[in-house]
């Protein structure tokens, strides 16, 4: 998360804890720490929506009593409406188009084919959501024209070409399988963030799961 990002994030969370603490003194900042679980977007919604920041807390409140370990909870804007693929389509568009694909409507479709109960969780949990997000655009642009892989200079291929061997080589240690596929996924992203992921074995084999998860999705 960038620092613009944490500061809008800990601004939020200040406004919710000045709006729970009247209601629940005692446990203000545990409440404040759950409902800070949701996606910004939710949380920049509740601050101005007194009916969805009392359906957030109530949610919160059984989630303790009921002594649950999970954090992550759905926010029920409203039982009939809610409960409608309408209204989670509407949810889950607003939320895409957030990150600016430029593809908001036809990712939000793709998404939307996975299914009801994968779409609740993607709504209520944002890393998983961008992950998602992220897979679908890549695919799109595979099926696409992209003027920006077309090169006239051979010291570029011949960078790309062998970035591509490296990342080849590793992908096949962890996915043998598919390793063609997901070397093809990763090749579309910029040489100098290629580069990165070969420097850390970390990210790289974040970005192999992401892709083999859009296989198995696929």
């Amino acid at each position: 998360m960038d620092n613009h990002c944490l500061e809008h994030q800990n601004m939020l969370g200040e406004k919710l804890y000045n709006a729970i603490f009247p209601r629940h003194p005692e446990m203000a900042i545990k409440l404040t720490g759950m409902l800070l679980e949701l996606p910004v977007p939710v949380l920049d919604q509740m601050i101005h929506d007194e009916k969805l920041l009392s359906a957030g807390l109530q949610k919160a409140l059984s989630t303790l009593q009921s002594s649950t370990e999970k954090c992550m909870f759905k926010i029920v804007q409203d039982d009939t409406d809610s409960d409608s693929t309408d209204s989670l389509g509407d949810q889950l568009y607003d939320l895409v188009d957030i990150h600016n694909t430029g593809h908001s409507e036809k990712i939000t479709g793709m998404l939307l084919e996975l299914g009801r109960n994968e779409v609740k969780k993607l709504v209520s949990d944002s890393q998983l959501l961008e992950q998602k997000i992220h897979i679908a655009q890549e695919a799109l642009e595979q099926k696409m024209p992209d003027e920006r892989k077309v090169s006239n200079s051979s010291d570029f291929d011949d960078v790309k070409e062998k970035l591509g061997e490296k990342i080849f080589e590793q992908v096949e240690k962890i996915d043998p399988q598919n390793c063609a596929y997901i070397t093809g996924m990763l090749l579309e992203m910029p040489c100098n963030s290629l580069a990165e992921l070969l420097k850390s074995p970390e990210q790289l084999n974040e970005k192999i799961q992401i892709a083999a998860l859009a296989l198995k999705d696929g």
